[in-house]
């Protein structure tokens, strides 16, 4: 039995998105980060810093929603995950880029330029941020002006991993990177994103 530990609300949502793909069955902890049961011991025993998402899959344990997705994706067999090597090396590719260029970059700016209450909002740490979003939209925008999908003819788990990071791209205008836009909207008009992302909105 797969559990799924981590909310929609978190990092988890990528991992949702990946078993809804699937077809997965599923026991879902919905804890936050941070959570009081993200601080006890036997979740400890299963992800030392605490963080979410963490999968139990019949006893293997993993963490890191980028590691998770690309498992169960090779591990199911799932047309989402390339038999061609270069092409699995495309999805590592695009899933490694993004935690480094955009994963924290994104949430930072959209929380300073449109999440957070006016009050809150730091305009000198949204404009910082948006300094490294907006060249990675460009990287983006170049590649997906060649290819449709990130990682071969197909969508892909290198597609679901950067869309699934990407989620707040959605509270912005990315219309000025017209490949990266229709590409986005294509991932998250799919069935299993729509799934995935009620679960956040709900």
């Amino acid at each position: 039995m797969l559990t799924i530990y981590g909310s929609a609300n978190s990092r988890g949502l990528r991992v949702i998105w990946m078993a809804a793909e699937l077809g997965l069955k599923y026991e879902h902890k919905d804890w936050l980060p941070r959570a009081p049961e993200t601080k006890a011991a036997d979740y400890r025993a299963l992800n030392p810093g605490g963080r979410v998402p963490t999968i139990d899959d019949d006893g293997f344990i993993l963490s890191e929603s980028m590691a998770i997705n690309l498992y169960l994706a090779k591990k199911h067999k799932s047309p989402l995950y390339p038999s061609d090597p270069k092409l699995e090396a495309l999805c590592w590719q695009w899933s490694l880029w993004e935690t480094d260029l955009l994963d924290r970059q994104i949430v930072t700016y959209v929380r300073h330029s449109v999440a957070l209450p006016a009050a809150e909002r730091k305009p000198e740490v949204a404009e910082k941020a948006w300094l490294e979003v907006a060249p990675a939209f460009d990287v983006l925008d170049t590649a997906l002006g060649k290819s449709a999908w990130l990682a071969g003819p197909a969508f892909s788990v290198g597609d679901l991993n950067v869309a699934g990071a990407l989620y707040r791209a959605l509270s912005i205008d990315t219309s000025k990177w017209a490949n990266l836009h229709a590409w986005l909207q294509r991932c998250w008009d799919r069935p299993a994103a729509k799934h995935a992302r009620a679960l956040r909105e709900k």
